[in-house]
């Protein structure tokens, strides 16, 4: 069995990672480290887990193992890379943005691929070292890379997108509290967003004449997992044309589907998907995209890009269903 290691155990993230691994048919958790949670059962934090496992989160490390995840907080991978040393035939995904953007993206002669399996597959099958993309930026990037590989983002895109409250993590805010967060919703980062240095370096790669600008306004829904965005520019072809587009450019794709009718959040939540809509008004292009923001996210395609790290079936351990009532 591939022996896997978590990193920073006790997160949202590493709580869906887990719950994901443990129904994998191919490895086996060999640690999750913790060292606020150390010699307490895992189900103790994430609750869900009762019943399936009776593993412990550990303050030590095993640093052969196969597979080794990073949930740490945005900043800390590297600094947890330069402490703790592991075997030169351990691959690492790193969950955080430490690693994300081609300035950042070396560590110790080891470049980390941008995880994104729908633009960088081949270079993910060979890497040994991957940069998950952020939520966010999945479910945005999805939305138009088919119309930047074509090279037909001419004007601005504008994005419109909603988060639930795992989005924010575990640590309390006054804007995570439920009193808060219940019947309420809200902006937060208008036009700045960490997300737009993946998004844009993503775009600039893909298309080189790129001098458009995407803007970018993020809201807190009172929901609590997935992400609903809609982005709209002008785009002169037809809708016949567009759908083509996307089509064909998805069609190998093993979990981002190009939906005829209208999308909604319910769809993809619990599952690794990406449903995707295309709707045509007048001189402009809509385009609606959906995820689970935990598994699409974060966890789910972590797990994506070890399946084709290691040379699995991409979907192995991913075949699930969405909470649709």
């Amino acid at each position: 069995m591939i022996q896997i290691g978590i990193i920073g155990g006790a997160g949202y993230t590493a709580g869906e990672l887990v719950r994901l691994l443990l129904q994998h048919p191919k490895v086996s958790i060999n640690f999750v480290y913790s060292t606020s949670n150390a010699g307490n059962k895992i189900s103790h934090i994430h609750q869900d887990l009762i019943g399936s496992t009776n593993l412990k989160f550990t303050n030590t490390i095993n640093p052969n193992v196969d597979v080794l995840f990073l949930c740490l907080g945005h900043g800390n991978s590297r600094k947890f890379l330069e402490t703790y040393t592991f075997s030169e035939d351990t691959k690492i995904i790193d969950l955080g943005n430490d690693f994300r953007l081609k300035k950042d993206n070396h560590f110790h002669k080891k470049q980390f691929i941008y995880g994104l399996p729908e633009l960088h597959k081949e270079a993910i099958q060979k890497a040994t070292h991957i940069a998950n993309p952020g939520c966010f930026a999945t479910a945005i990037q999805l939305a138009i890379l088919p119309l930047a590989k074509s090279n037909l983002l001419k004007n601005d895109v504008h994005v419109n997108a909603v988060t639930g409250a795992t989005g924010a993590g575990t640590s309390l805010s006054k804007t995570t509290h439920f009193t808060w967060r219940d019947n309420n919703f809200s902006y937060y980062k208008p036009f700045t967003h960490q997300h737009l240095g993946e998004i844009n370096q993503t775009l600039n790669s893909c298309q080189e004449q790129f001098n458009s600008e995407v803007i970018f306004m993020p809201n807190r829904g009172d929901f609590s997992r997935g992400i609903f965005a809609t982005a709209y520019t002008k785009f002169e072809g037809t809708i016949e044309e567009v759908n083509a587009l996307f089509t064909t450019f998805y069609k190998k794709a093993a979990f981002t589907f190009i939906s005829e009718e209208n999308i909604h959040l319910k769809q993809v939540v619990n599952t690794n998907k990406c449903l995707i809509h295309l709707h045509k008004h007048q001189n402009k292009l809509l385009i609606t995209s959906t995820i689970d923001n935990l598994l699409k996210g974060a966890s789910g395609q972590a797990i994506q890009n070890m399946n084709l790290m290691l040379g699995l079936q991409e979907n192995e351990g991913l075949q699930l269903k969405a909470n649709y009532f």
